[in-house]
């Protein structure tokens, strides 16, 4: 309440623009005014009681969300309402305008009181819920029974439906996208939620259904690791095609010089020899159905030279060409799939290849159901020596029972018995969050078709054929392959390309870069005592370089190569030895001197 005497600051858009004594009536009657259809619907009035503040949103850019207007405990909507809306004789905007519905943005749901569902409605309440899933993001309302898991792995599930593969359009053959992914055999889930249905998933669906068993395997699915049926592979499961587009331009010059697609020749400056143009035509270009690997010549090129040559000795000048083509990337060998010559927006002739590689899932590629239970394969298994039930039945994938307690996804067993039913009954099952179908009637239709109620199933040793004590849970449920592969992934360097200022190895996979070893893991063999392979990693496998050092000053020395004098630069003492030090320390003292500070180095022998 407020204290009696106590003015109110109120506020339209964040800027004050007076004060009033009866701040809540002032609400009270805004939003009785607004219900009534006295000014736009979508403008909101919240009162801060421990602030004493009214604030009034008439602002963009607020995100509402649509409530049913609940007085005295009653939904405001009634049932002749519902039957006109049926008939078509009121429509939505209706309900709004008459204050039967009213759009909150997040102010004034701070002060609202929201009931799920007619049920749990009591005086206090000042909305109810249109349906409970409204509570829920449009990714998110399309986990199944999502109500049954932990908050946190709800939204890792929805973050994944992101990476998984699927058909992204049917007219995926024509796209030139950068970077593309294509599930092969994709299938339509068996337990389903309405806002699958309302967004017509089915048409292009992001998952396969999978009969997963929850049992550990000779270690290889520790942890989040999972293991893969062999046969499950080469009937198509996770089967998915990777596109990449490789574009060329022939640029214009000023002076009328231009590239040139073409099969380059020995006279170009950067010949790579014969080898890589291998796959390339006289037009410069590949044919379709041509196989190309790494950092193979896709689109060849010419190039008009950088500088204007010297006069040959005829007196003509002859232009030496250089190199210019684009080659596939490290790593992401394949087939071409499409050639395309057409016209960049300056009117220059641009060639675009298309590049398919057919992903097999393969030890190290990532898998999650729609529950936030991600994992990558830690084996792939032939189905001979698979657990088998008694029935003969073999899981297409084993997960770790260890995944589901301490993450409580429950809506992961839930879905795997909804989508046993489902393939029992031949029909889909509704998972719609808050009005799914329940765990109890479930178990009622497996113990109709004859199964064990609980999900359960008796299970035998693929390799010793002995029966495995106690019962595997076992179901089936929606997977989705997601784009993280380890093909793509995977890097290994001896030796390679450093940078030229810091002389350390360059970053990334594409530079065939080295993989940085920072502090944490520098603190890690300081903690092991292991000061020699700390040498040898922050060293001799980065920048090691040996300077001289001037006993007398400090100053990095000079060596003189055509004089073969070795002396400081300062004081011209010859008394400057050889100190093994990283690059970068060097670097940091010269730019320490651009600074204006002199370091100084202290040399002493070894004791």
């Amino acid at each position: 309440m407020t204290t009696k005497g106590k003015i109110a600051k109120v506020y339209i858009n964040g800027r004050l623009i007076g004060f009033h004594e009866h701040p809540e009536k002032l609400t009270q009657d805004l939003i009785a005014t607004r219900r009534s259809n006295g000014f736009d619907p979508q403008v909101n009035v919240a009162f801060h009681k421990d602030t004493n503040e009214l604030y009034i949103n008439t602002d963009a850019g607020r995100v509402q969300r649509p409530v049913i207007v609940v007085e005295n405990g009653k939904p405001s909507i009634k049932e002749e309402h519902l039957r006109k809306v049926s008939e078509g004789k009121f429509s939505w905007q209706d309900l709004v305008k008459q204050g039967f519905i009213e759009y909150l943005d997040p102010e004034e749901e701070e002060n609202a009181l929201i009931a799920a569902d007619e049920k749990s409605l009591t005086k206090e309440h000042t909305h109810m819920e249109i349906n409970p899933i409204a509570i829920l993001s449009l990714v998110t309302s399309m986990i199944p029974y999502v109500q049954h898991d932990m908050a946190g792995k709800a939204l890792h599930g929805a973050k994944m439906f992101k990476q998984s593969l699927g058909i992204s359009g049917i007219n995926f053959n024509l796209r030139s996208d950068t970077e593309g992914y294509l599930l092969y055999y994709p299938q339509k889930s068996l337990v389903k939620t309405k806002t699958m249905s309302l967004l017509d998933l089915d048409k292009r669906p992001q998952t396969q259904n999978l009969v997963v068993a929850i049992i550990p395997y000779r270690i290889f699915n520790t942890l989040d690791a999972l293991v893969l049926n062999k046969a499950s592979i080469e009937r198509g499961v996770g089967r998915s095609a990777y596109y990449r587009t490789y574009e060329g331009i022939q640029h214009r010059y000023p002076g009328g010089q231009t590239d040139k697609f073409e099969r380059p020749n020995e006279e170009t400056v950067g010949y790579l020899g014969e080898e890589p143009y291998k796959n390339v035509g006289e037009d410069g270009l590949v044919n379709i159905g041509q196989f190309v690997g790494d950092k193979e010549i896709v689109i060849g090129r010419t190039s008009p030279p950088r500088f204007l040559e010297e006069i040959s000795e005829f007196g003509v000048v002859k232009e030496k060409r250089r190199d210019s083509s684009v080659s596939t990337r490290k790593g992401k060998p394949g087939v071409v799939d499409r050639v395309m010559i057409t016209e960049s927006d300056d009117g220059n002739k641009l060639a675009k290849i298309k590049i398919r590689s057919t992903m097999v899932p393969e030890v190290g590629d990532k898998f999650s159901s729609r529950h936030g239970q991600k994992g990558v394969v830690g084996a792939i298994i032939p189905e001979a020596d698979l657990p088998f039930t008694a029935d003969g039945v073999k899981p297409d994938l084993i997960i770790n029972p260890h995944s589901i307690p301490s993450r409580m996804t429950m809506g992961h067993l839930l879905e795997m018995l909804g989508g046993k039913v489902s393939s029992l009954k031949g029909d889909e099952i509704d998972g719609t969050p808050f009005s799914s179908l329940g765990k109890e009637e479930l178990m009622h239709m497996l113990k109709e078709k004859g199964l064990r109620h609980d999900g359960k199933e008796t299970f035998y040793d693929g390799v010793t054929g002995e029966r495995i004590t106690g019962e595997v849970f076992i179901g089936v449920i929606a997977y989705r392959r997601l784009f993280h592969m380890v093909a793509h992934k995977m890097q290994a360097r001896a030796r390679g390309p450093v940078q030229i200022l810091t002389r350390q190895p360059t970053e990334g996979k594409e530079k065939e870069g080295g993989l940085r070893f920072g502090e944490m893991e520098g603190e890690t063999l300081v903690g092991h005592g292991a000061a020699m392979l700390l040498q040898e990693k922050f060293i001799e496998d980065s920048d090691r370089a040996v300077e001289l050092v001037c006993e007398k000053c400090g100053v990095i020395g000079v060596h003189d190569q055509i004089r073969n004098r070795k002396y400081c630069p300062l004081c011209d003492s010859s008394r400057v030895y050889p100190v093994e030090m990283s690059y970068g320390f060097k670097l940091m003292l010269d730019e320490l001197k651009a600074l204006g500070i002199f370091p100084k180095i202290v040399i002493g022998d070894k004791a």
